[in-house]
């Protein structure tokens, strides 16, 4: 099945959003790890999160330096993360991710 690049991208989006809020990966490693992406389309992805008004913002570890930390999901904005548990199947499916 061939998807647009708009549709992929949201996929994407909501996806990496579900994995952080989720707490199975909440850094850009992790990220990598868990969904075999490259290092800038995780970076990339969580910069465009706002684009969809999710509040998505790095919490640095205390007492850690050089941007130890992770990311947390402020608030999801219009969209339903129940939406995205529902269908993690598809949307898995759809970005070829493990």
């Amino acid at each position: 099945m061939t998807i647009s690049k708009t549709k992929s991208s949201f996929y994407r989006r909501l996806y990496v959003a579900w994995l952080i809020d989720s707490g199975t990966a909440s850094s850009v490693p992790a990220l990598m790890a868990t969904t075999g992406m490259p290092r800038r389309t995780a970076q990339d992805t969580l910069a465009a999160l706002g684009d969809l008004d999710i509040d998505c913002r790095f919490v640095q570890d205390d007492g850690e330096r050089h941007n130890a930390g992770h990311y947390r999901i402020h608030d999801w904005g219009a969209i339903d993360p129940r939406w995205i548990e529902r269908n993690l199947p598809r949307l898995k499916s759809v970005l070829d991710y493990p």
